[in-house]
């Protein structure tokens, strides 16, 4: 189960990884559309947690899995791809100079200005974008936060495929011709 947990892991971290590093250098809006990218990416990597669960049951169950076990299996899986994209995120704000939060803050202070919204309103997030900046210098604190962004994700595909995958009928093991 270790094997299966640590080469899918890998390679949806993998996966993730690339997605994210496309999503940033060639999604020019790092808004809506950034978003919407970066989840499709994790979604796309995290299809290999159903890939593992599935190799599992089939190849080292005999097509047999109970909902925990693949549960415990995707979630396995899911954490060392969230740990990829951790890693990948920490590498990226080092390869930077740590600017996405001043970045981030000025883009989207500009963006309020150009929707007319009011110096109140204006002043009000760029205080508690503040705020949030102090805290996002602490790495601690930006990985748990970068952790919330994948994990969820990695959870729904986790009970999902525990869900599917524990009917040995649903996607049958192939037996080989004989």
């Amino acid at each position: 189960m270790g094997r299966i947990i640590a080469v899918y892991g890998a390679i949806a971290g993998v996966i993730v990884i690339l997605g994210m590093f496309i999503s940033i250098t060639f999604v020019a809006d790092h808004g809506t559309m950034g978003m919407v990218a970066g989840y499709l990416s994790m979604l796309v990597a995290l299809l290999f947690v159903f890939i593992g669960v599935k190799r599992y049951r089939d190849v080292n169950l005999g097509g047999v899995i109970s909902f925990w076990k693949a549960l415990g299996v995707g979630l396995g899986i899911g954490l060392v791809a969230s740990l990829f994209y951790i890693l990948g995120w920490e590498l990226y704000m080092w390869q930077t100079g740590g600017t996405f939060m001043t970045d981030y803050i000025a883009t989207s202070v500009g963006d309020m200005r150009a929707a007319g919204k009011s110096a109140a309103e204006i002043a009000k997030f760029s205080a508690e974008m503040g705020a949030m900046a102090e805290q996002y210098k602490n790495p601690l604190f930006r990985m748990a936060l970068t952790l919330t962004e994948i994990f969820p994700i990695a959870l729904l595909v986790s009970l999902v495929s525990a869900a599917l995958l524990r009917k040995s009928s649903f996607l049958p093991a192939t037996q080989p011709r004989g």
